[in-house]
């Protein structure tokens, strides 16, 4: 049985002991049912980790004791998702997969095609359930690194603003749209090294309109094809993030 894993923001880097929240003690010993001397991972999403035994296992404030703190370390890259908001719960099955596959930071947007629009408080709440979302996720797969989640975004307004990146990519269907093994070997040809800051851009359903797609070119956007189906928005995030995480390990 694996080790359990709680999320945690201790107030020092080495501490003696470390009291859980309410909700994650209730979490590990109420539905996964940790007790004393359970061996208990506890991380910071920063890449902290304190390997800990449980030590007291009230539902509302469990205490570990630290027996050591290791140190994780990060991916040689770090790759952005925007992601224009698709409808129902696929945008939480999005984010978990995100985590899941080492995505640094999650951007929902707002497409000319989106039909979900958050503003406001719903907003606020609809990105707290993501951050719990990539948390469960974080959990489950034993990543240490919890990826930032930024608010709603509109799509034009983003793509223009998008600075501090090494490479630019949105998945295209329209004609012209290259490969991504060809994008990425030009880059290296031309800078002598693999790309460190990635951001991939992922329509709704029925993709980018022409005009979304006109202002990401004229921001530096790589117009990249994900083959010749047409892709579900969740599955096309899964598929660009696990190929562009391939290559650049690869590289």
């Amino acid at each position: 049985m694996p080790d359990f894993r709680v999320f945690c923001a201790p107030a020092t880097r080495e501490p003696a002991t470390i009291t859980l929240s309410g909700d994650e003690s209730h979490h590990l010993i109420a539905v996964n049912r940790a007790r004393p001397g359970d061996t208990v991972v506890a991380f910071d999403g920063r890449g902290s980790e304190w390997i800990c035994e449980l030590a007291s296992d009230r539902r509302n404030a469990a205490e570990l004791k630290v027996r050591f703190l290791q140190q994780a370390r990060p991916l040689p890259y770090a790759i952005t998702l925007g992601q224009a908001l698709p409808k129902g719960p696929s945008m939480d099955a999005i984010v978990r997969k995100a985590t899941e596959l080492g995505a640094a930071a999650i951007i929902p947007l707002e497409s000319e095609r989106t039909e979900v629009h958050l503003d406001g408080e719903r907003s606020d709440r609809k990105t707290a359930k993501w951050q719990s979302a990539a948390l469960e996720a974080a959990k489950q797969c034993g990543n240490p690194f919890l990826p930032e989640i930024l608010p709603v975004q509109k799509a034009a307004a983003f793509m223009e603003s998008a600075r501090g990146f090494d490479l630019k990519l949105i998945a295209s269907l329209q004609p012209g749209a290259k490969p991504l093994k060809s994008v990425l070997a030009a880059f290296r040809t031309a800078q002598n090294r693999a790309p460190a800051k990635v951001l991939w851009l992922v329509g709704p359903e029925g993709d980018f309109t022409p005009a979304e797609l006109s202002v990401a070119k004229s921001a530096g956007f790589e117009p990249i094809t994900l083959g010749s189906l047409v892709l579900r928005c969740e599955t096309a995030a899964v598929y660009a993030l696990s190929v562009l995480s391939h290559e650049l390990q690869a590289g």
